[in-house]
């Protein structure tokens, strides 16, 4: 089965973190026909150069550059249509795909021709990758995460393999901040497409402080709520439960970021 793919990198990046990310890439027991690259906006000079040395090494890796910043949302919109092939993985910049990652979620999507989106589980860590701090674990079944959807994200975006059909039939990525992914998901279950997760991690997940910082504040809160209400108006939703989200999800952005840290990896990592 051939496949791309798809990553996103911004200026904000740590070259040393691209570089890990990328060495998972084509390190995979099963390696990856193509990997899009998009630069989202002007990158560093050290950034520029891990990319080089990468293309040189590997000239399966296809660079995009966009002029401007636009967002996660759009950089992957852009990335998607220079993928040659049907089938993608998602992989983000400062994470470690496992070296079984690919052939193992290739080999469910061979012979589960209805799947259109799989994702794993993901170890995460802080600044040792052999340290895991906690997992976060997803149901299995498409039936369980269309539940889990309504009040949940159903998966963790950059371990999903996903045809490309599917995602361009239900309006492919779109700008969204923050919620690029859990939107993309929504929309494509209306569109009627089938969600699968291996119940295993396949992915080490970097936290830092800086991610729970940005799962805080104002701006967040209005970002959250606008996605749920979006939410509602598709239908996915009811208003009890668009009320309850609500309330929840604004408490928990409202407290001290250590007590946000200490809820994720103690209660919703369980």
């Amino acid at each position: 089965m051939k496949f791309s793919v798809l990553i996103a990198v911004y200026a904000k990046e740590l070259p040393s973190n691209l570089r890990q990310s990328l060495d998972s890439i084509f390190n995979q027991e099963m390696p990856p026909n193509e990997v899009v690259l998009v630069e989202d906006g002007p990158i560093t000079q050290a950034l520029e150069q891990v990319v080089m040395d990468y293309t040189i090494m590997y000239p399966e890796l296809k660079v995009v550059k966009l002029e401007h910043n636009v967002g996660l949302g759009l950089a992957l919109s852009e990335g998607l249509k220079h993928c040659s092939y049907d089938i993608v993985a998602r992989m983000d910049s400062d994470d470690l795909s496992r070296p079984e990652r690919f052939s193992k979620q290739a080999a469910w999507m061979e012979l589960h021709p209805e799947t259109d989106v799989i994702g794993s589980w993901v170890d995460e860590f802080s600044d040792d990758s052999s340290k895991i701090i906690s997992t976060r674990r997803l149901p299995e079944t498409h039936s369980e995460l269309l539940r889990f959807s309504r009040y949940r994200n159903p998966m963790n975006h950059p371990t999903v393999m996903f045809r490309k059909k599917a995602v361009l039939e239900a309006g492919s990525y779109r700008h969204c901040p923050l919620f690029e992914d859990y939107d993309l998901w929504v929309r494509m279950m209306q569109h009627g497409a089938k969600f699968h997760n291996l119940q295993e991690s396949l992915l080490l997940f970097r936290l830092t402080t800086q991610l729970f910082d940005r799962r805080g504040g104002r701006l967040y809160i209005r970002q959250e709520l606008n996605f749920q209400r979006k939410m509602y108006h598709m239908g996915h939703i009811t208003l009890s439960r668009l009320i309850v989200n609500c309330i929840v999800r604004t408490l928990l952005r409202l407290i001290p970021n250590g007590w946000r840290k200490f809820g994720y990896l103690f209660f919703l990592r369980r």
